[in-house]
């Protein structure tokens, strides 16, 4: 099974900002514990997610799913 590996984490999009992972979610309308379990892999960045995501940090989905 081949494993996906994302151009860029979350946490790496954070450092890149010098944000915490509270300022991260206020700026995405989440909250710190939701962008925990992102950067551990507990849950997967709903669709709604990954658009403001994207959009705010000019960044590709396909950045963060590395496909």
């Amino acid at each position: 099974m081949t494993k996906i590996v994302p151009k860029i984490t979350i946490k790496e999009l954070r450092a890149r900002h010098n944000m915490t992972q509270e300022e991260f979610a206020k700026s995405v309308g989440t909250t710190a514990q939701t962008v925990s379990a992102w950067e551990k892999n507990v849950l997967s960045i709903s669709p709604k997610n990954m658009v403001i995501i994207c959009n705010k940090y000019h960044i590709q989905s396909s950045d963060l799913y590395g496909i």
